[in-house]
């Protein structure tokens, strides 16, 4: 089989586009964001309340949405979503100006009010989208060219958050955080066009007069009644949720390793460039033979490399040091995504994908609190050292109390 199978068939190519875009934008505004907080507030709890003001509202609608996605168009709702989110980029643009029209100045504290009203709408509407455009992606490729796709999906999201920060931190240099919410609205706008262009509708599901209790809990049951897939999300979550230094790294680059917004740009950039690199790898190489092994090994290599950036002083090493932890945990969401496609039912992958998203993608939000709590208690550099040795645990224990996983060989085809 070709390393760009997938990719032959225009619906996929088309979707692989927008993902592009749209992670490139969300990408752009995380990072000047964060920036713009952490310069209004000068406060480390103010960056975690960012990814909890995200996370809140996604996990508390997932449920749900993950039922609407199994039970409508799934393109149509990705496109709803989308266009809300396209209105939260115009929102924080028009928030950007020293007085937004219609309100005149506005204060710090009431500025920094509004940035996290408008994350809160994007949090919901992220809760309906992700579920919505993970389940999509299976009904875009048959199953024979699964680990292609996830391969491929996983690469191209990688590829727009190397080029996102970056082009964040330059945006932001060049013309300030109007210029570069201007951006990112743009390419939230171009992302809904190439969904318009994928010309698909989701089939009528048997399941779709179920009441949505019981639709809902069906996807429960199906991922706690699966004890690999199970934990596989466990591990991810913990993983994230503990060894996670995205959130502090506005601190990083301002006060530990004096980097200003272009070195926060590349802080948040190396992750995915690891990312990228080790994505184009797995096309050549799958890490599949051994796929529990494999799993568990990245994320072990993704706490220790999280152990070595929070040490660091020394911007080249500290940028190092997270390609590889992004090139390590590129091998876990790989593995984590097929396992995740390939074992769960077509009509159940909408449910399952939003279990998937509390477990997993709002981890990301979680954690960037949980961040911002200890290092406004214990310091960004211990913080970081902390929960890259709790993810070595949470590694050890999954094995020891999963040994399938361990033993984990194949994924059927």
């Amino acid at each position: 089989m070709s390393s760009t199978e997938a990719l032959r068939i225009p619906n996929f190519r088309r979707y692989i586009l927008a993902l592009f875009t749209l992670t490139l934008g969300i990408q752009i505004q995380g990072t000047v964001v964060g920036w713009q907080i952490y310069d209004l507030t000068r406060d480390p709890l103010a960056l975690g309340l960012v990814g909890l003001a995200e996370a809140l509202p996604a996990i508390s609608m997932a449920l749900y949405a993950g039922h609407v996605a199994d039970n409508h168009d799934r393109r149509r709702i990705a496109l709803i979503a989308l266009s809300v989110l396209v209105g939260c980029s115009l929102a924080l643009w028009w928030l950007a100006a020293p007085t937004p029209a219609g309100l005149g100045a506005l204060t710090s504290p009431a500025r920094v009010r509004a940035i996290y009203a408008v994350i809160v709408v994007s949090g919901v509407a992220r809760a309906f989208l992700q579920p919505s455009r993970q389940a999509l992606s299976a009904e875009l490729v048959p199953r024979e060219l699964y680990k292609n796709a996830v391969t491929w999906r996983s690469g191209s999201w990688q590829m727009a958050a190397v080029l996102g920060p970056a082009l964040g931190g330059l945006l932001y240099a060049a013309g300030g955080l109007t210029l570069s919410y201007a951006v990112d609205a743009a390419l939230m706008a171009l992302a809904v066009v190439w969904l318009l262009r994928v010309k698909h509708r989701s089939p009528v599901r048997e399941t779709s007069n179920e009441p949505i209790s019981r639709s809902i809990m069906g996807g429960l049951r199906f991922v706690f009644g699966d004890a690999l897939l199970l934990s596989a999300l466990t591990l991810d979550l913990f993983s994230v949720l503990f060894g996670g230094a995205i959130a502090l790294l506005p601190i990083f680059a301002g006060d530990i390793l004096n980097a200003g917004p272009t070195g926060l740009g590349l802080l948040r950039a190396a992750p995915a460039v690891g990312a990228v690199v080790s994505s184009v790898l797995l096309t050549r190489f799958p890490p599949f033979a051994h796929t529990g092994r494999n799993l568990l090994m990245a994320v072990s290599a993704y706490g220790l490399f999280t152990i070595g950036f929070g040490l660091s002083r020394s911007l080249p090493l500290s940028v190092a040091m997270l390609v590889l932890a992004g090139a390590s945990d590129m091998v876990s969401v790989v593995i984590r995504s097929l396992m995740l496609q390939m074992r769960t039912p077509e009509a159940l992958l909408g449910r399952v994908s939003s279990v998937n998203q509390i477990f997993i993608g709002s981890s990301n939000e979680i954690g960037a609190f949980e961040s911002g709590l200890t290092a406004r208690w214990w310091g960004a550099v211990a913080s970081v050292v902390v929960g890259g040795v709790a993810t070595l645990g949470v590694v050890a224990t999954v094995a020891w109390r999963v040994p399938s996983l361990r033993r984990l060989k194949q994924l059927a085809s």
